[in-house]
């Protein structure tokens, strides 16, 4: 039966497993793109439409692919209930789509719904739904505990104030911890015509002249002081591909001053500043004792003429298959012989990485923490049912599947949650079909032991997260 208790679990071990273990565990989320303040604000909606639609380019890109005017998705004249049922429709059909799947779950999460929504049932859910978010226990805050969330990572920038960080740490009435994590990739991306822009920002709020390579170090090692004082204990990057090019102060020097005089860099200089900048900056993660995560193998921005009307995060990326192993395994082992290496997380959108990250891993697993250097979770085009099995398998089979760290949201959307439910579904259901097929031993204490890990531990352990 579709969506019941025992949804995705397709034997008596991952029944067991789910039910019994990971179905309770409370939820870190460790990335995801929400906006702090709206939690410190405890913001209501006026409707499913704006909590759910709103920032969420995987249902826009569904709505287009379906041949939704652009109006209906995201237009200023289009009220939220025509949205809502235009949403509707193209979601009654979705079949095979993960979205498919989060979307009922979280009608049945927090909004008790049962049934299944399309064309024909779309207004009795907005009606029901509207309801329940008019009602107490519907803000954000209401939906966050409702969805047993223990920790939440957001996503700032190197010159974010932190201020709402701030407040919801002093706040002893919100029990989920909400931690900046350090995303710096406008202070690396010189090739971007905004560059120079930001760095009169950086330099602004870090005190320090940026008037060299150098002198941009010392801007950011004064802002990650401020982050580690906020409770700060990873960061995140968005790369093409992890680099390896290597060159001498004066040549990374060179780049950078050229580009302070307004000159463009070329590819392979491009190259250069940005192993140089993530160089010193995993040294700087090393020292502090954070994490470092590595998302790559996406292009962005591909459509020019809609990407000219609405900016970037809109739905019109797509996955890269150039990701260079070999650069990745240099780079890390460049860091390595430094001393410099963090903790870290290879993510890749291209599921053909999989074998190479996964090889990669153990070249560099040391003592320091259980899966030092992680394979990340299924990401984005790849967080549905094949991609998370793949990445899932593909781990335990060339490395530790006991250690994984475990999903992350990476969503804009407070009704998200239900999505770390999905993977500890897929979770359990791959341990029990290997249980059952007599490749692993009916072994509940340890099998236990490993699903609580992968749900919850390994996460709060490698991140050394805290009660608040």
């Amino acid at each position: 039966m579709f969506l019941d208790k025992d949804f995705l679990l397709n034997t008596e071990t991952a029944k067991k497993l789910y039910h019994d273990v990971a179905e309770s565990c409370p939820i870190i989320d460790y990335h995801c793109h929400i906006n702090p303040r709206e939690i410190y604000e405890d913001r209501k909606y006026d409707s499913i439409t704006q909590v759910w639609l709103g920032g969420d380019h995987y249902k826009w890109r569904l709505m287009r692919s379906a041949g939704i005017e652009e109006k209906y998705i995201t237009g200023n004249e289009t009220s939220d209930h025509d949205k809502f049922m235009k949403w509707a429709e193209v979601l009654g059909k979705a079949i095979g789509n993960p979205l498919y799947h989060w979307s009922h779950l979280e009608l049945r999460r927090f909004f008790g719904y049962e049934g299944i929504l399309n064309k024909d049932t779309a207004e009795e859910v907005w009606n029901l739904a509207n309801e329940k978010l008019h009602s107490a226990g519907y803000s954000v805050r209401g939906l966050i505990d409702m969805s047993n969330v223990e920790t939440i990572c957001t996503t700032d920038d190197p010159i974010d104030s932190l201020e709402w960080h701030e407040k919801l740490a002093a706040d002893p009435t919100f029990k989920t911890a909400v931690l900046p994590a350090w995303r710096p990739d406008k202070a690396m991306n010189l090739e971007k015509t905004t560059y120079l822009d930001y760095l009169a920002q950086l330099e602004a709020v870090s005190g320090v002249k940026i008037d060299s390579f150098a002198a941009l170090k010392e801007a950011l090692k004064v802002r990650m002081a401020f982050f580690h004082d906020h409770n700060c204990r990873l960061s995140d990057h968005a790369l093409n591909y992890v680099m390896y090019a290597p060159a001498t102060d004066d040549e990374v020097e060179a780049v950078f001053k050229a580009r302070l005089a307004g000159t463009l860099p070329t590819p392979e200089q491009e190259s250069v500043f940005k192993f140089a900048f993530m160089t010193f900056v995993a040294g700087e993660y090393k020292r502090l004792g954070w994490a470092m995560q590595l998302h790559y193998g996406c292009r962005r921005d591909n459509n020019p003429t809609m990407f000219a009307k609405m900016g970037p995060d809109t739905g019109f990326d797509c996955v890269d298959n150039y990701a260079p192993s070999a650069q990745t395994a240099a780079f890390l082992g460049h860091l390595e012989a430094n001393g410099a290496l963090p903790r870290t997380i290879l993510y890749s959108l291209n599921t053909n990485d999989n074998a190479a990250i996964d090889s990669i891993l153990g070249c560099f697993q040391n003592s320091a923490a259980v899966g030092y250097v992680q394979h990340g979770s299924a990401w984005w085009f790849d967080d549905h049912f094949d991609g998370m099995v793949d990445q899932l398998k593909s781990l335990a089979a060339r490395g530790y599947l006991a250690g994984f760290v475990g999903m992350l949201t990476d969503s804009r959307s407070f009704l998200s949650y239900p999505r770390h439910e999905y993977f500890r579904r897929i979770l359990c259901r791959v341990i029990g079909e290997w249980v059952e097929e007599g490749m692993f031993p009916e072994d509940m204490d340890t099998l236990s032991e490993i699903v609580r890990a992968i749900s919850y531990g390994n996460a709060k352990a490698y991140f050394g997260f805290a009660e608040k």
